[in-house]
Order: structure tokens, then sequence, then C-alpha cells
């Protein structure tokens, strides 16, 4: 083995697993052949680190040096770039080419305006995406993920984004791999990594060193970025980070991203439907304005206004406000989202599968008793499960830490010499101490499966008995125990003779000694919480590992009706098909193994549902990805808070409800913009199309029109901020594009029909000028679409539900300004007249019916078309 100068020409990047490689000369310090075939030793002095890991200034260095590890490059909120991508669509940027037309033909008065009008366009929604993203950065801040690190030869907290080559990761259950890694030494350590190679069982891992040609799946002494800690504890050093590991380089092949939401599907399709629309209407405008020999340069842009005033170009600003808003509320009830596009899952979900414990439960488990075969109270049975909580260092559970607390045993004399920490497979937790020479391997666990590794049972007299025959009556006890509620755990001892160091395979012939009674009961106020969520359409499904008996108890405490349960035997029995079509019915999942999770979750989604699940251990990461909604705990273990969706700062159900409430509240506001866009913006538009084709004049100046379209942006602007009816969110409601589009033909040919009478009052009966048509057009554009945001908002008579503080004053400030508007100097420059009185009765006559008339459709309308 040879190494090579890597400050010279030849530079060999063991991140892309390359033998030998021509490269640009680089200042890193990294082994010349792929790392899981060198020996630990020359691999920390190629890192310049040490087993003891990096002092805080060597971090800083590496950090500096590599960057941050991030798949994708930490996008830094920059000002001038949120700017400009307020002008970024092509109509905006034509519109600006034609400004510049207009300097050009000296026409410019019209181009300032116009241009001063995109202008204050894009500061609207330019500072409402800065708040949005401020606050959003905030929030995911609260729940950012972390990683214990050896530095300056202590154990650290770090988040995973601060982890540099060299850093030296200490593993436990439960924590995920921040990024590609070589073990230095473990004790059962088994890894999940079914997210890289698709493997279904946890994979061993130890220290050691394989050939170079070791394919991925069977490098045992190598941790991959993105993969998990099932059990056991380890320290393994970071070799690579960021894009340059194995789950990065997928990741920037596929690039790959989280799949779409409906919310995110529907706004995409509303949006490519809006755009065929105006693109067919503004050409054929175009053309035909052209045809009747009107100035080109006019027409060309009244054509582009028009499709300002017909493309919705707030909506991803008014979408971004409204989550981020949303977010920021459900941040008050202690929800962080951390995607915000699940806030409308999150208000569509009906059905949420939690697990049991903390979360309908108290959380807080106890010991209930001590037993012996027989049923008697037993202090030895007591002091070996102390014994074994005592020195168990793995997986941090409460079950250990209520048996220490429970009551406390003398254990002077008593020395661990070995683990073998609890996994979710073989579901037992075994310590090898030993006490005068006597190495005593002593085990606890579900009660099954620490029978399965007895051979015989010590009876209440101290004899001792064949399992096989007293296997019966522990069934029966068992049976028992979970009819009043109670958990059961099994405690069994073996002497293993001069042994101290243990696997597994010790794990035999042991002498069963008796049960370990666990008690965990239901949180107060539970019925009425799951109430709550019934209330608001959202049914309960309780997921747990428990056996059938103490699910059943807790299922009845908790007020289940109709109590239908399926434990996971029978989920091995039935058919996919068959679980999708009762699995509606099944309100208590039992006995279920980590694996069954994700296919009950599958089943509830193919049965037309959108499906939450809670959850916070090892075992739910595949349930919380595979669900609409994956919410977890901020205390839950990484793997699980990083796959989720929101997080919840407190595990209980009541802060649940309050977050759906929100989501359902944040979804509502943002439809109130879709339909504002779909009725009186659309109908004006179309209105306007049709009204050039017969007018020797055009029915609004570019520039009036864009002007109109800022205007009633403003009452737009302060939807997040509105109040939203009761009704609204009592249940789910997911998007339906074929329901919005229905609501635009309606109100959009109302918005019209009330368009063309302002027409024929102007023309026929007020016989007005051109520019009073304009003005008068104006006044009711502007006024009307005002208002008609006061109507569609409700479901309810508009005088019947409280508008929003901030919407009912941006309303009435618009509706001041159009009214004085033409009286004022700016009149001259848009082109406006001063109206006399009969011209402003008659239109505001007008609008009052349009406000009646729309106010009784939209009634009849919900009444007819059901969402």
């Amino acid at each position: 083995m040879f190494r090579l100068n890597v400050s010279v020409f030849i530079h060999i990047k063991i991140c892309n697993f390359s033998l030998f490689r021509l490269s640009q000369p680089s200042p890193m310090n990294q082994p010349s052949i792929p790392f899981w075939s060198i020996p630990t030793s020359q691999l920390l002095q190629e890192l310049q680190t040490r087993a003891q890991g990096l002092t805080d200034e060597e971090a800083k260095q590496q950090l500096a040096h590599y960057g941050f590890n991030l798949l994708k490059p930490k996008q830094k909120l920059n000002i001038l770039t949120l700017l400009l991508a307020q002008f970024r669509s092509p109509v905006i940027l034509i519109l600006i080419f034609a400004a510049g037309l207009s300097f050009f033909v000296h026409d410019h008065t019209d181009g300032l305006i116009i241009l001063v009008i995109v202008f204050v366009s894009g500061l609207l929604g330019f500072w409402q995406e800065r708040g949005a993203v401020d606050a959003v950065a905030k929030l995911l801040a609260i729940v950012q993920a972390k990683v214990m690190v050896l530095r300056n030869n202590n154990t650290l907290t770090v988040s995973t984004e601060e982890i540099v080559p060299g850093d030296v990761i200490v593993l436990t259950a439960g924590g995920t791999i921040p990024g590609d890694c070589i073990v230095l030494k473990s004790k059962d350590l088994f890894i999940d990594e079914a997210a890289l190679t698709g493997e279904t069982y946890p994979v061993v891992k130890m220290a050691g060193v394989l050939p170079p040609e070791t394919p991925l799946s069977r490098r045992t002494n190598v941790l991959f970025m993105g993969t998990h800690v099932v059990s056991g504890t380890g320290e393994a050093v970071v070799i690579c980070t960021g894009k340059h590991t194995e789950f990065g380089k997928v990741s920037e092949r596929l690039q790959l991203r989280q799949p779409e939401t409906d919310f995110e599907r529907g706004i995409k399709l509303f949006g490519y439907f809006l755009l065929e629309v105006t693109l067919i209407l503004v050409i054929a405008i175009f053309a035909i304005n052209v045809y009747l020999a009107r100035p080109v340069l006019d027409a060309f842009l009244f054509a582009l206004a028009l499709a300002v005033g017909l493309t919705p170009q707030l909506l991803p600003a008014i979408i971004s406000v409204n989550l981020a808003h949303g977010a920021k509320r459900m941040a008050g009830h202690k929800v962080i989202v951390k995607r915000l596009a699940s806030i409308e899952n999150f208000g569509s979900m009906n059905v949420l599968c939690s697990d049991k414990t903390g979360t309908l439960t108290e959380g807080v488990v106890r010991i209930h008793t001590a037993l012996d075969i027989d049923g008697n109270k037993n202090e030895a049975v007591l002091f070996y499960a102390y014994l074994n909580a005592f020195y168990e260092t793995g997986y941090v559970n409460p079950i250990d830490e209520a048996i220490r607390n429970h009551q406390q045993f003398e254990l002077s004399g008593y020395q661990k010499l070995d683990e073998s920490p609890y996994d979710f497979i073989r579901k037992r937790l075994s310590i090898l101490v030993v006490k005068d020479k006597e190495h005593l391997l002593v085990t606890k666990g579900a009660l099954k499966n620490v029978l399965d590794v007895c051979s015989v049972a010590k009876m209440a007299d101290g004899a001792i008995a064949d399992i096989n025959t007293v296997q019966e009556s522990i069934q029966q006890r068992y049976e028992d125990f979970g009819k009043q509620g109670f958990r059961t755990l099994g405690i069994a001892i073996r002497d293993i003779g001069s042994i101290s160091r243990i696997s597994k395979d010790q794990e035999t012939e042991m002498t069963f000694l008796g049960f370990l009674l666990l008690t965990d009961p239901p949180k107060a106020g539970i019925i009425n919480t799951i109430s709550n969520l019934d209330y608001l359409g959202v049914s309960l499904k309780m997921i747990t590992g428990d056996n059938q008996r103490v699910a059943a108890s807790i299922g009845q405490q908790m007020g289940f009706v109709n109590l239908k349960i399926l434990t996971g035997s029978d989920l091995h029995q039935v058919s996919d098909e068959a679980l999708i079509k009762q699995v509606n019915d099944v309100n208590v999942f039992a006995e279920v193994e980590p694996n069954q999770k994700e296919r009950i979750i599958l089943a509830l989604k193919k049965a037309g549902n959108v499906v939450g699940y809670l959850g916070d251990g090892i075992n739910d990461a595949s349930a919380l990805h595979v669900a609409d909604v994956g919410i977890s705990v901020n205390s839950a273990v990484d793997v699980a808070k990083e796959t989720a969706d929101i997080v919840l700062l407190e595990k209980n159900l009541d802060v649940l409800v309050q977050g759906v409430q929100e989501g359902r509240l944040t979804f509502a506001n943002t439809l109130k913009y879709v339909f504002m866009a779909t009725s009186a913006n659309f109908g004006n538009m179309f209105s306007m199309a049709g009204a050039s084709l017969f007018l020797p004049f055009l029915p609004l100046l570019p520039k009036q029109i864009l002007l109109t379209n800022l205007l009633t942006d403003f009452p737009e602007m302060t939807i997040a901020t509105d109040s939203v009816d009761p009704d609204m969110i009592s249940k789910p409601r997911r998007w339906d594009i074929k329901f919005i589009r229905n609501f635009m033909l309606v109100f959009g040919l109302i918005s019209s029909a009330f368009d063309y009478l302002t027409f024929g009052t102007l023309l026929f009966t007020l016989h007005a000028t051109p520019n009073q048509f304009r003005t008068g057009w104006f006044m009711e554009s502007v006024i009307s679409a005002s208002l008609i945001v006061l109507v569609i908002r409700t479901r309810k008579p508009f005088f019947k539900s409280q508008p929003g503080k901030y919407l009912l004053i941006a309303t009435l400030l618009i509706i001041g300004i159009t009214i004085i508007l033409p009286f004022t100097s700016l009149a001259k420059p848009f082109d406006f007249q001063a109206l006399k009185s009969n011209f402003l009765l008659l239109l505001g006559i007008i609008v009052i019916i349009y406000i009646i008339v729309a106010d009784k459709a939209k009634q009849i309308f919900y009444q007819k078309v059901k969402y």
C-alpha cells in the first residue's frame, strides 16, 4: 500500500469510491483507496482526526472547507433575488418591454404609469413572501435534528448540518446516520438501510477491514447517510458528507423530491387551466383589434393588460403568505410545520392512526407489581428486573426508567460485564453481571419472546419445572393480566459460567422467574379529545404492539364504540384486497409488527382516506413516510422527527385537534383567493374582452386595467388574516378542481352579466363619452371586485359573517380611493374624468344589486353543489 501526495496532480476522491483518478489539486486529506478497505488507524490519520474526535477549532476549519452537511446548498434569503423573482413572470416581462416601447414612441406618461404599477405590484408580493420565508425558517429551527459527537474529549450534541468529515459520532438506537461513516467500535449494532438499499431487515455493523471490491450492500463496516440505528451502540468516524455520500449521489442523480400533495397538484392544474383560457382569449382579442384597424401598440398593450388581469400572479405569494401565516398560528398551538404544503393534507385528514403510549395514555409507565409464576408477589422478580434496568445503556425507554424509580435495591458486589441491547426483532434486553465469581445473564422483554429462550421455570416453592409443563398456566395468567389492562413483561436468568462477553446466542436455556406488570392508564380527558376529533370528521385508529387484550381494555376505557380489533397475526392471514375492504371498520390494531404499520396506512389510503400517522419511535419511520401526513413529536427519535411533515412540541392529542383546525382555516383562506380570482376578476376581464369587439374604443386603457388589477390586489393580500366560519373547519375538505371550475362559470357569468348591464347603462342611459365610460366602468369594476370578496368568503349571507379586521379595512380603503381618484390630480395621467352624481348613483345601484344577486346565487349554488 502506498500514499500519494494529495497536494499535487493526482488526487483520489474516496467519496467517489475510485482507486485512481486524475483530478485538480486539492487540499483535502483523504485516503488513497476505498475507505472501507483501510485500517482505522490510517484512516484517522488521513482525515487528521482521532478516536476522541475533533476539537471545536478543527471542526470549524472542516466546516469552512467542506461546507454544511446538506444534499442541496443552503438557501440564504437573498433580498435582491427574492425581489427580482416577483418580475420573472413572462407576462410581466413582456409588459415591461411594452412600457419601453411606449417610451420609444414618446408616450412617456403611459410608459411610466405601467412601470410604476408593475413595480408596486411586485413590491407587494416581495414584502409578503419575505415575511413568510423568515417565519418558516424560524419555525424549522425549533425541530432541527441533532447528533451526538465527540469533540474536545466530551460528548456534545450538534445539528446534523454541522457534521463534518473527521467527526466521531456516538451511535444509539433511534439515531440517524448524518454522513457516510466507518465503524470504530460497536456492540450489537443493527442499522436499517431500507431507505438506501431496500433491505427489509436491519443489517449488523461492526469494525473491520474489507476488500476494495466489496459491494455496497455488503460493506458491514460502513454506515450510510440517511439510514438509522435500530438497536445497539457504537462509535463511527464520518468520511463523507452532503452530496458526496452514497445517498447524496442517488438523490442528485434522480433529483429526488417529495411527492406532490393534492393541494400542490390542484394549484398547478388551476394555474394551467387559467393559463390556457388567458392565452386563447388574449391572442383572439389582439388579433381582432388589429383586424379592426386599431393602433397595434394599443391593441398589444390592451391584450397584455388583460393577461395581467386574468393571470393570478399573486397566487404564489398568497399561498406562501397563507401557509406561513397558518404555520405561525399552528406554532402558537405547539404544532410545527416542517413542510408547508402538508397543511392542506393536515386539514383534509379524516383518519388518524396513533400509537398508544404517551398519546392516548399518560405515557408515564408505572410498575403495578412483580409476580412469580403462580401469581404471587415476588421480590426476587422485581430485583432482577431492577438489576437489568439499572445497567441498561442502550435504548433509552420509559419502562426501564419506571423500574429504576419504582423501588431501588442495593447492588454493591454486582459488576456489569456486558450487554445485549433491546431490539425490535427479538424484543429482549440482556445484561451480564458478575457477583462472587458467578456470571449471571439477566433478561427481560416481551413475555412470549422471553419464554422462547427459556427451558425451565422457577416455581413459587423454589422448585424447577420444565417450561412445557407450565406454559398453559403462564398463558392463562398473561391473558387475565391483559384483560385488566396490564402490559406484561417476562423476567429470566441464567448462570453462564465464566463467559464475560455475550451476544444474542447466549439467550437460551434460561430460567423463567415471573411477570412484571406495567400500567399506563388513558389520559385524563382522552374521551373528550376523541369526541372533538370525531366532530371534526377525523376517526381515530390505535396501532399498538401490545397484546389484543391490553389494547381492548384501553380502547374500552377511551370510549371506542363498536370496538373491532385486528391483530398482527390476522394481518398475516388477510390479503391486501381484503384488508382494504375491512380496514375502515377496524379501530384497534394490536400485536402489530413494525413492518405491518406501513401496510395498514397504505390500505387506509387505498380505501379513499387521507391518513395521518402519529409516531415517535424507531419503527415508525416507514409508516410516517407513506402517510399523507406524517406527525411526530419533538421528543421523538431523530429518524421519526426527520421523516415527519409536522412535529408536535407536546405529545398530546388536544394539541393535534387545534392543529387540524388551524390547518383547515389556512386551507379555507387560500380557497377564498382562488374563488375571488375565478369570479370577479375573470368576469371583468372576460367582459372587457367582449366589449372591445363592439365598442369603437378600448373599454379600458392598458394602464387603467393595470391600476384596476393593482387596487383589487390589496384586499386579497389580507385574506390570510381573515376569520373563517365554523362550518368551514367542521369537516375535512380536499382540493376539487371540478368544483372550482363550476364556481368560476357560475360567478364569472354573473359578474359579466352585471358588467354588460353597466356598459348598457353608461352607453344608452347616461350617454357617456369614452373617458366617462372608462371612469365609470373602472369604478364599478374595482368596487364590485372588492365587495365580492366579502360575499364569497362565507357560505352564509355575507351580513351574517364577520370578516377579518384587516380585510374589512383594506376593502373600505380601496372603495374610498376608487371613488375619490377621478376627482384628484391623478385623474389626468390615468385619463379619468370626474363623474356627475347621476353616474355615481346608477353605478352604486348596479353594484348593490350585483352583491345581492351574487349572495343569493351563492346560497343556491352551495345547496345544489356539495363541497
